[in-house]
């Protein structure tokens, strides 16, 4: 399983990469809030995990505003803000149309992928996500017919050696078709990636997992403990086959639910249409996507265009103060403070505290999928911190780096590149 052995460096989006020596596994763990693995370290369940923080390097990142799958999976494969990349949500609101865009297709991402970059250099490249709505974003430019593979493992079972670069996935890996909301949807793919550095040398693999469990139980609840005890085997597994194993996240979660187990929110929509009426402003929950069943689409961060008299400022006066509301920026501030991309921000973002989440309209949002579970979510500020973890430790300069600045998640193939001693 020898790597590429010589110092060529592949430079990405201004920043310089060193070809790995050994395969390198980064795993984005959806939905990864620290609080999990503070509960589970303490409790001894995720011992490799326990591992590669004691003997390899571990510290707590930023993440990319607003807290949610999207922006920060294009972040760490570009190793850039999303103000260079230009993902700053799964919608965004244009303006020349008036209708929502969904931001998952690969002619939005700006700039170079990593893996993408790398596969053109030479090295062998796996992309693996849980979903299919992130696959052809982080497979942008990758050409799967020079042994690179690229797949979600929500569609498994349809990949082909055109589009995917693999075939007879369930067979491949040994394992039925997972359901969109399980755990498995998560294992498959570290299986998928574990089966693939088995079957030969491997260079990168970009391991995208899903938030389902998180979302649906907490760090104390017995189905969250089985998931991560699961997660770390994999983990291992991925170390022992000579793997460097760099583990982020893309957001944290918080419980946004009242102490009736009700959800917490703020209905945006409806207030602002009550202000200054109905059609004057429209709220866009960038959060949503296919597959809500397990937020509502409800997250702590929104965006408001001004569609009629309204303006910003007023918005932000009406917003500002408001319980549950962290904060009301406009367009320039939010920019500024979180790195995003001008032309797709809102003339306002609202960004809710931990225990409170925001919505449009209440008519427009369907809880139904929450019935006998707290409503826990992400997309605020208080989930943008997360772990940053790599099983071998750093070299000096890497370690001077660390010790001086507090991290973005997009370094982290900075990192694992070219931070680790070798």
């Amino acid at each position: 399983m020898a790597a590429v052995l010589d110092e060529e460096r592949v430079e990405v989006n201004g920043i310089a990469y060193r070809m790995p020596r050994q395969p390198v596994a980064v795993v984005c763990i959806d939905g990864g809030d620290p609080a999990y693995l503070r509960q589970y370290l303490a409790e001894g369940v995720v011992p490799n995990i326990a591992r590669f923080m004691s003997q390899g390097f571990s510290t707590l990142a930023e993440g990319t505003m607003p807290s949610f799958t999207c922006p920060n999976n294009m972040s760490i494969i570009t190793g850039t803000p999303a103000s260079r990349h230009g993902i700053s949500g799964n919608f965004y609101l244009d303006m020349a149309t008036g209708k929502p865009v969904v931001m998952t297709g690969p002619e939005l991402l700006r700039g170079d992928s990593i893996l993408s970059r790398f596969a053109d250099a030479g090295a062998k490249v796996v992309s693996i996500t849980a979903k299919d709505k992130l696959r052809r974003q982080l497979g942008k430019n990758l050409d799967v017919s020079r042994g690179n593979v690229s797949f979600s493992s929500e569609f498994a079972s349809k990949c082909t050696m055109t589009e995917n670069g693999i075939e007879n996935v369930l067979e491949f890996v040994g394992a039925p078709q997972p359901d969109m909301y399980s755990m498995e949807l998560s294992l498959f793919v570290l299986d998928a990636g574990i089966k693939l550095l088995e079957q030969g040398h491997r260079d990168i693999l970009y391991l995208s997992l899903t938030d389902y469990v998180q979302h649906k139980y907490s760090p104390e609840e017995a189905e969250a403990r089985h998931f991560y005890r699961e997660l770390d085997r994999r983990f291992g597994r991925l170390a022992e086959l000579g793997a460097l194993v760099a583990l982020t996240a893309d957001h944290g979660m918080n419980d946004k639910s009242d102490a009736d187990g009700n959800p917490n929110v703020i209905w945006l929509q409806d207030i602002l249409d009550a202000r200054f009426g109905k059609g004057d402003t429209q709220v866009i929950c960038p959060i949503t996507d296919a597959f809500v069943a397990h937020h509502g689409a409800l997250g702590g961060f929104v965006r408001v265009w001004c569609r009629g008299k309204a303006t910003a400022q007023q918005i932000i006066d009406v917003i500002h103060g408001m319980p549950g509301i962290e904060a009301a920026l406009d367009r320039e501030a939010v920019c500024a403070r979180y790195e995003l991309p001008p032309d797709r921000e809102g003339d306002v973002a609202v960004i809710s505290t931990a225990n409170v989440c925001i919505g449009a309209s209440a008519a427009d949002h369907d809880l139904s999928g929450l019935k006998g579970h707290r409503l826990r979510t992400h997309g605020g500020a208080s989930e943008a911190t997360v772990p940053f973890i790599l099983s071998q430790p750093l070299n000096a300069d890497y370690r001077l780096l660390a010790g001086c600045n507090r991290l973005k998640s997009h370094q982290i193939f900075d990192f694992a590149l070219n931070g680790v001693a070798q």
